[in-house]
């Protein structure tokens, strides 16, 4: 908008031009708020064994309960019953699987040596 002094005069153009933009800014609103929004699913949804073993690609109830065991399916449980949610488990499935770095011979060797207990040879005095 050009900064210039307005007389008397010139108010019912302005007046017209502010109308104009008010028109203009109300359609633009309303074509905003005509559209639906759309609302997203609640994926946060408690799925049963069965549900889970056919969303994750058919795996056996085996399976199912030896991932459980071992920390490596997000699971709550609420007494007997292990619910695992729909979201949670889209989440664990776009982490994937960590791997390790690749080690080399001598690093993995220093590993299993430092694992393997062994008895302290005993002083002599």
């Amino acid at each position: 908008m050009l900064h210039k002094e307005l007389t008397f005069n010139d108010l019912p153009t302005v007046v017209n031009q502010l109308c104009e933009k008010i028109a203009s800014l109300e359609s633009m609103m309303e074509k905003h708020f005509a559209t639906p929004v759309q609302k997203k699913e609640n994926t946060h949804v408690p799925m049963s064994r069965e549900e889970v073993c056919a969303y994750l690609g058919g795996i056996t109830k085996s399976s199912f309960y030896h991932k459980v065991k071992f920390g490596k399916l997000p699971v709550v449980k609420q007494g007997k019953r292990l619910l695992v949610y729909r979201d949670e488990l889209d989440k664990w499935l776009e982490a994937g699987r960590k791997s390790d770095p690749l080690k080399s011979i001598e690093e993995e060797h220093d590993a299993m040596r430092a694992s393997i207990r062994r008895r302290p040879e005993p002083l002599n005095f």
